[in-house]
Parts: structure tokens; sequence; C-alpha cells
């Protein structure tokens, strides 16, 4: 592992309003590492990984507290926050292209960022595509529009168009929850070859899945980190009552 974690969160605390919804968390994620976030709904997971790229802010109530420090700089001191987005990717539940071509899905945030070169562009969306593994599917529809695609391409696309911003870090919240095994398959297998690149953070209710993508997992309960540890190690040898309660399924 690197000496500087590519992500160090210290002493968070989140409340929405006088909610406690995240407390005291302690965590890093290292540089090419997937790490999953599993727990029972409602735990925050989901209000967990927002925090690194700063969509809880768009919250009126929500209030963060202690440090969150990419490459060791704090993304809520004087990081611009455009520039935090572009460097920490997301992708959601539920596949949301846009209702406009496959190409200009990809092209959307290089253009809003002033990427203007044709031919780079042209390049910049293949590349992405090729390394989401949908390249080879949509290389001749690229004018076609985005919608047209199943679901699992859709967001094999999205993934795309996360890539395309050329984040360090992609957060993927419960990315394969709208599809069916095939296309789940596809998507973990791109999630193996996209870690050669980036750091990875999956959200997942599937315990087969953390079990077969992840280097880490961490198990949250009621806005606490109850485990944080190597992925065979909490699911073989855990260290927590309530670890080994929720994996076997006793709870959740």
């Amino acid at each position: 592992m690197s000496e500087t974690p590519k992500l160090d969160v210290r002493d968070l605390n989140l409340f929405y309003g006088d909610f406690h919804a995240l407390k005291n968390i302690n965590f890093t994620l290292q540089n090419r590492e997937i790490t999953a976030l599993i727990g029972p709904s409602g735990c925050g997971k989901s209000t967990f990984i927002r925090v690194f790229n700063r969509m809880n802010d768009l919250i009126p109530s929500c209030r963060v507290t202690g440090g969150v420090f990419l490459d060791g700089e704090d993304i809520y001191g004087d990081m611009d926050v455009t520039e935090l987005r572009s460097r920490v990717g997301m992708v959601f539940q539920k596949p949301n292209p846009f209702n406009m071509s496959i190409f200009d899905n990809i092209a959307y945030g290089p253009r809003m960022q002033g990427f203007r070169d044709k031919h780079g562009l042209a390049e910049l969306v293949e590349a992405s595509l090729v390394k989401a593994a949908l390249w080879e599917e949509v290389k001749d529809r690229l004018k076609k529009p985005a919608l047209s695609l199943s679901g699992g391409q859709q967001q094999r696309l999205c993934i795309a168009r996360s890539i395309a911003m050329q984040p360090e870090i992609i957060l993927m919240d419960e990315p394969t929850s709208a599809l069916d095994p095939l296309a789940t398959g596809r998507i973990e297998d791109l999630m193996g070859d996209l870690k050669a690149d980036y750091s990875i953070i999956i959200v997942t209710h599937a315990m087969h899945q953390a079990s077969r993508v992840s280097d880490r997992t961490a198990f949250f309960l009621l806005g606490d980190l109850i485990e944080y540890n190597d992925t065979k190690a909490v699911f073989t040898n855990p260290q927590d009552k309530r670890t080994e309660d929720y994996i076997s399924g006793r709870f959740g």
C-alpha cells in the first residue's frame, strides 16, 4: 500500500438538522483499490460516499464536521467543488443517461469544461467507451439515442461518462441493483479492469458481490463504521459480533 492514502477521513460527523447520520467515522482509501460498503438500508452508506464529492452540500440541513482529505488536501477547505467533482466521479443506482446521443453523453462533461477540439474529443469518447467495455457494442451507432441502449449498456455508458472526466476516484452507489445477472457480471468484471487506473468505492447490498469485487470491506450500522478490513478477513473472520450477524443473514 502507498504511504499516503488517496482518501483520508478523520473524525467525520454528518448531521441532517438534528439527526446524526454519520458518527465519528475514520476511514482511508488507497490508490487503485476497490472498497465495498455494506450494511442494512438506512445505515449511512450512500450518505458516506456522497461526502467525497460533496453532493450532500445540496441538502440545506446538512452539516459536516471533521476532515476529509484527497491526496492530503481538505475537500471542505479551499478546494473548488467543480474540480473535486471532476476528480471524484459518481455512478448511481439507476442508470441516468442524458436524453441525447451516445457520443454527446460522453462528450458532455469535457465540453462543459471547455474541451473544443473535435478530433481530441472523438478520441476521448472512444477511449472512455473502450475502458467501460462498451465501444465494440456502440461504435457504429454513436449518434443514436443513449436511451435506446439496454439497462446494462446504459450503466456502462454512465461509467464511461464518468471516465471521460478523467477522475481519480469512482463512486458507485449500488450500480448493479437494477440490472439482470448477466449485466451485473459485466459491471463486476469491468470494475476489476478499472482498478488498474482508479480507486473505487462501491455501495452494495449483495454480500457475494462485495466478497467478489472488493479488496477491502467496510460494515456500517446506524451511522457507525463498525468494521473495516481486508475483504477476506471481514467475511471469514469478522472481529465484531454485529458484523458476523449481518453477513450471516441474522439481520438486515
